[in-house]
């Protein structure tokens, strides 16, 4: 499914503050919070208005431990600002500081 509007760097941005909101609340064992901020991730220019809906509703009918919970959320969140991300033109990659630690994870993705 194709977004219905072209990523701009500062959805990118915005995307990336969320992302990097949610590991560290993920880190300090926050996992409501951690997963609102992943949700917020997902949720910038999305493919799939659906998906996190979908994605909810199965956590939901498992049986999951909040911190299960966060990681399946916190994947959904890496897996879109990657997307994100590769649909960038080189120029507009050199506007947005994306974390190191990021790009080597999504170099390896590929």
């Amino acid at each position: 499914m194709a977004r219905q509007q072209s990523v701009t760097v500062e959805q990118v941005r915005e995307a990336q503050e969320f992302f990097k909101n949610g590991m560290t609340l993920h880190q300090e064992k926050s996992f409501k919070e951690a997963m609102d901020a992943f949700k917020s991730c997902a949720g910038v220019n999305p493919e799939d208005a659906n998906h996190l809906a979908e994605l909810t509703k199965k956590l939901k009918g498992g049986s999951y431990k909040l911190d299960q919970e966060g990681i399946a959320y916190m994947g959904c969140a890496a897996v879109h600002l990657n997307s994100m991300v590769g649909e960038l033109t080189e120029e507009q990659k050199e506007e947005v500081p994306i974390e190191k630690s990021l790009l080597e994870a999504f170099n390896s993705w590929q």
